[in-house]
This record gives structure tokens, sequence and C-alpha cells, in this order.
């Protein structure tokens, strides 16, 4: 179990997997006041190999944890640092080059957690996303459904992230549509 969030199982997209999701490690803002070496420690603790964070490299400054990305490296992590703003989405090509680096790490059985500010918004969207595209019976809803579920009602956070989620599954069919018609018209060439 991942202290500093949770493990969500894919087991409900027959994914023998666990993707752990959490809030910001170190983070110092308001009321929070989290040890980034003990965060840090508790992570490798867990055994985590790969973390992809979302934050922007203000938001790292913000939230007093400016040379977060050094120090995982630091430690021996395999660090995914593909940042979109708070409360919003990715663009479908950074999100589809996310969710394939993180199918990579699955197959490869890594112990995986993503995060962003509070592990609620991107880091559920992203979560969500990919529990669509391990499975073609899940539904956005369901997705956001099982987020909730493990994250809390706050998971999902946007009208904007939302959306998006519904909107996902047809977006990335047509755009892997368009990158295998490309592939081909190069390869024809």
């Amino acid at each position: 179990m991942i202290l500093l969030g949770f493990r969500l199982p894919l087991s409900v997209v027959e994914c023998s997997q666990y993707l752990g999701i959490c809030a910001l490690p170190g983070c110092k803002y308001k009321d929070v006041r989290r040890s980034l070496q003990r965060d840090v420690d508790e992570l490798k603790n867990q055994g985590v190999q790969d973390l992809f964070v979302f934050c922007t490299r203000g938001e790292l400054n913000k939230y007093r944890v400016p040379s977060l990305l050094e120090v995982y490296e630091q430690h021996g992590f395999t660090v995914h640092h593909t940042p979109f703003p708070d409360g919003d989405v990715p663009e479908l090509e950074q999100c589809c080059q996310i969710l394939a680096e993180l199918q990579v790490c699955l197959q490869r059985n890594r112990r995986t957690l993503i995060h962003c500010y509070g592990g609620l918004g991107r880091s559920a969207l992203i979560a969500a996303c990919l529990l669509l595209q391990l499975s073609l019976t899940m539904t956005a809803n369901k997705a956001i459904e099982i987020l909730r579920e493990h994250r809390g009602g706050g998971a999902i956070q946007t009208v904007k992230q939302y959306n998006f989620l519904h909107e996902f599954r047809e977006k990335y069919t047509a755009y892997k549509e368009s990158r295998e018609a490309s592939t081909e018209r190069s390869v024809s060439r």
C-alpha cells in the first residue's frame, strides 16, 4: 500500500498491475507540511520505480519542492515529467504519450506512481484514460466512479476533465487511425 496515496487495482480492466496515485511529495503549502525526505524514503520502501509528474515547474516552485525531479533522479527513480496546468487536460498527443509510457511500465511489471498537486484532478484524469484505453467495455462514467470510489469525490475535478473523459475514446481512436495512416503513407513512398 502506498501511504502517500493509494494503489488503483487495474484488475477491473483485466490487468494484474496496480497504479499508484498520490499528492505531491514534499509539498509545503498552506496547511500542508510534508517532508520530502520522508516521502521519498516511503516511495523507495514501497518499491516505486517510475514516477509520472504532471505538475509544472512553476507549481513545484510554488509548493516549495523546486528540485523534486532532480531529487527523484538522485534516488534512482525513472522520472516522466509531462506537465499540464492544474484543472486542465493535456493535449491529446501528450495524453497518448503518457498512456503509452504508462503501458510500457505496466507491461514491464514496474511499480509506477503518478501524481499532480493533490492526486485528484490531473492524476485521476490520466488514470481514468488508462482504464478506458485498457478496456473496450469500460465507460467514462464507470472510470470516474472507480476513481472516486478509490480517491474520493474530488477525483476528476473540472467540467473540462469530465468532458475530456467522455470524448476520449472517440478522439483516441481517430488519433490512432491518423497516426497509422501517416505511417502507411510514409512507408509506401
